[in-house]
């Protein structure tokens, strides 16, 4: 008993004298939950979902539908063509795209009660990003049906005798419809001076009498080619292999710690050999192993599961380039900071998560408060992310490839300096 009590004392000790790794092993744990608590919290509110909005129509609906839009803290409008609102949504500035057709006002309200054809409202949406579709859809119906409650069953309208007309006419209603909507419209038209609540439950009744939604949509999703379905596995595979093949630059960063702590470094230093040729030589070789690991897991990808290089080939193999940089460097940074071996694995698994999650390869970016969208454009890991996006499945061209390997290449170099300044050889 006092030999087991005496073994259990020495672990205890030699796990808590390593001050660095004990906080880390506790500091982990609270900021990821702190980060998916504030996240997905019930008082937090979602940001607004910026969609582009072109009014072909240019008629007093549809001015009233674009105004309510507008009003709607759901969304955030941006007026852009319907070109613009495609290309847009595409690159991933935007969420989805609403065109309004023409005709659209003089169509809504005779559709309303069946009496002649939809309009199409063209939406145009992210595939990577299924939320965005159903909230567009409903919030569109219901400012739809509100402002053709407001604009068309008030007493003072001047369409209620045109719709009556069109509705007794359409080859489209039953005798008992007919009858039904007579007395609706006679209902309508004998409302005079109505008191603001009048007014406002004779406005409701209609839209909660109405036949039909009376707008179809064009569903359309932004993806590179036309009639092309969304394949997730091409952003499941860039997001999974962003996050493992960190996790294998920091495997390398661990092995310098142990390579030092066995003095070979030591040995390494009698030769006429700088501390840059010694760490540069292991900063090449990380960047080449994760090159290789990141092109089989792509050769997977492509071979399995439809995965395509849909945009630019020079652009895409320009990302995984500046990704094997940003991966070696960041393991020697976690490295030099962690010191030790022990205090290195805690460092690297909080830094890793956090840089996955922020960087949107787990949770969707959209969905994170405007403040923490903003922070994550500081995170290298959503550069990374974004560029395979942006040369797989959106399909875009090389253009769209230069500011992520611009922005994973600044961070490879910052990375760098700071490891070579931090590392310690004689620890």
């Amino acid at each position: 008993m006092n030999a087991l009590i005496a073994l259990v004392r020495k672990d205890l000790v030699l796990h808590f004298s390593n001050r660095r790794a004990v906080i880390l092993s506790i500091a982990a744990p609270i900021l990821i939950a702190v980060f998916f608590g504030g996240v997905f919290g019930g008082d937090t509110k979602p940001s607004a979902v910026p969609i582009a909005m072109a009014d072909l129509d240019h008629s007093a609906v549809s001015a009233g539908l674009v105004a309510a839009l507008r009003a709607d803290p759901a969304l955030k409008i941006v007026d852009a063509t319907p070109a613009q609102g495609m290309a847009q949504v595409r690159d991933g500035s935007l969420r989805a795209a609403i065109t309004l057709p023409a005709g659209f006002g003089a169509q809504a309200g005779p559709a309303l009660f069946g009496a002649g054809p939809r309009p199409q409202v063209t939406v145009v949406y992210d595939p990577s990003q299924s939320t965005v579709l159903p909230l567009v859809r409903g919030v569109l119906a219901q400012h739809v049906m509100e402002g053709l409650g407001q604009s068309l069953f008030s007493p003072a309208s001047p369409v209620v005798s045109e719709l009556r007309q069109q509705a007794m006419a359409s080859p489209r209603l039953t005798p008992e419809q007919r009858a039904a909507l007579t007395g609706v419209f006679d209902n309508v038209e004998r409302l005079d001076a109505a008191t603001p609540a009048a007014s406002a439950s004779s406005a409701a009744a209609p839209a909660r009498a109405g036949l039909r939604v009376p707008f179809d949509t064009r569903e359309v999703q932004a993806s590179a080619h036309a009639g092309q379905h969304y394949n997730s596995y091409a952003h499941a595979f860039a997001g999974m292999g962003v996050q493992f093949i960190l996790l294998m630059g920091v495997d390398m960063g661990i092995g310098l710690l142990l390579m030092r702590r066995l003095g070979l470094w030591q040995r390494l230093r009698a030769a006429p050999l700088s501390r840059s040729v010694l760490l540069g030589s292991r900063v090449l070789s990380c960047a080449l192993i994760a090159l290789l690991v990141f092109g089989v897991i792509y050769a997977v990808a492509m071979a399995f599961f439809q995965v395509r290089i849909d945009g630019s080939v020079p652009g895409f193999v320009a990302v995984l380039l500046a990704f094997a940089l940003l991966t070696a460097s960041f393991g020697l940074l976690i490295a030099a900071l962690g010191r030790t071996p022990e205090a290195t694995r805690g460092l690297a698994i909080l830094a890793t998560l956090l840089m996955v999650m922020l960087g949107g390869a787990w949770v969707p970016s959209f969905i994170f408060p405007p403040w923490l969208q903003t922070v994550s454009m500081a995170v290298p890991t959503r550069w990374a992310v974004d560029g395979l996006d942006a040369m797989t499945w959106r399909g875009l061209p090389p253009s769209a490839a230069v500011l992520p390997v611009l922005a994973m290449l600044g961070f490879s170099a910052v990375f760098a300096a700071l490891a070579l300044a931090r590392f310690d050889w004689d620890d």
